[in-house]
């Protein structure tokens, strides 16, 4: 026996919470909208350097998805989010969790040479429902810029 290796309920915690992270890559780059956004709170939110505003919000949250989804259609570009290095950082034992990751944003532009179009790193608080981890905050920052808000 390992004497290193995490407790059995926080190895299945991780577990959970990395299928939060792998389900929501598969999400918006299938171009499941709703499904993504749903993986956030309802009051959900999402901050990154790339897009103008915060997104809040399941309407907000939904729609952006899917202005992703035609901007990748529009240009021909096929976008794969890539997250790893997953990281619980934070934890406030009552189902608040704090997560960094790394999130990479390869893009293949018509079924050319695939390429790294962002390296950035997520900041996000999740939050326990009773029935699976949420979203509460993202956090994005892209790598080569000054460090913003935190979730």
């Amino acid at each position: 026996m390992n004497p290193n290796a995490p407790a059995p309920a926080a190895s299945a915690r991780m577990a959970e919470i990395h299928q939060l992270y792998h389900l929501q890559s598969h999400l918006i780059d299938g171009g499941r909208a709703a499904e993504w956004a749903a993986t956030f709170t309802a009051d959900g939110s999402f901050t990154s350097p790339t897009y103008p505003a915060p997104v809040t919000g399941t309407a907000a949250l939904t729609a952006f998805a899917e202005r992703f989804a035609a901007d990748c259609a529009a240009d021909g570009v096929v976008r794969r989010h890539v997250v790893s290095n997953v990281a619980l950082t934070g934890d406030d034992g009552a189902g608040t969790v704090r997560v960094e990751a790394y999130l990479q944003i390869v893009a293949t532009p018509g079924g050319d040479t695939p390429h790294t179009e962002r390296f950035t790193t997520l900041t996000d608080r999740l939050v326990h429902d009773g029935s699976g981890w949420r979203i509460a905050a993202r956090v994005v920052r892209r790598d080569g810029t000054p460090a913003g808000p935190q979730a």
